[in-house]
C-alpha cells in the first residue's frame, strides 16, 4: 500500500491505496465520495468524470497514485457549502437534464469543464463535448439545454428530436 495524499473539494485528505488503486476507486471507497459513479470501467460511459488540477478526467482510466499532490474536484464540491446548487447543477434541475441520475455527475463535471474552456458553447459543441458521456434515458436533449442555459443562453430555440 501506497499513502495518498491530495487536495480534494479544497480539502487536503490523505489515505492508502495499492498501486493499482483506480482514482475512482479511491475516492469511492477510501474517501467516501460516492457521488462519483463506476458505471462501465473502461473509460467509455463518463459516469465517473472528476476534474484534476482543472482537467476533465475520466477516474476510472487513472490511477490514485498518479493522482498525488493534485487538486481534485468532484460532484460532492460543485454545491455551494450550504447545499444550494450551483448553476450548472440548477439548470439541470429546471430543464430537466436528469432522469435516473447516474450518469448526472460526469455530465455535471463535464458541462463544467466544458463552460470553464467555451463559456457561451453552440448546441453543436455541447454535443460534440458530450461524446465521451453517456445516458441511457434522456436521449441528451435536456442535458443539452441545461447546458446552454447554465451558459445563460436561451434554450427556447433548442428543437426537440
Amino acid at each position: 500500500m501506497t499513502e495518498v495524499s491530495m487536495t480534494v473539494n479544497g480539502k487536503a485528505v490523505k489515505g492508502s491505496a495499492e498501486g493499482r488503486t483506480l482514482l475512482v476507486q479511491f475516492l469511492r471507497e477510501e474517501l467516501g465520495l460516492t457521488g462519483t459513479h463506476v458505471g462501465c470501467d473502461t473509460s467509455q460511459c463518463g459516469a465517473c468524470v472528476v476534474h484534476v488540477n482543472g482537467q476533465a478526467v475520466k477516474s476510472c482510466s487513472m490511477l490514485a497514485v498518479e493522482a498525488e499532490g493534485a487538486e481534485v474536484a468532484t460532484i460532492e464540491g460543485q454545491a455551494a457549502p450550504d447545499g444550494t446548487l450551483n448553476t450548472i447543477q440548477a439548470a439541470f434541475q429546471e430543464h430537466h437534464g436528469l432522469q435516473c441520475g447516474f450518469c448526472t455527475p460526469g455530465m455535471v463535471m463535464s458541462a463544467a469543464a466544458l463552460l470553464k474552456e467555451n463559456p457561451k458553447p453552440s448546441e453543436a459543441e455541447v454535443r460534440h463535448y458530450l461524446d465521451g458521456n453517456i445516458c441511457r434515458c434522456t436521449g441528451y436533449h435536456n442535458i443539452v439545454k441545461a447546458i446552454m442555459a447554465a451558459s445563460g443562453q436561451d434554450v427556447g430555440a433548442i428543437a426537440a428530436e
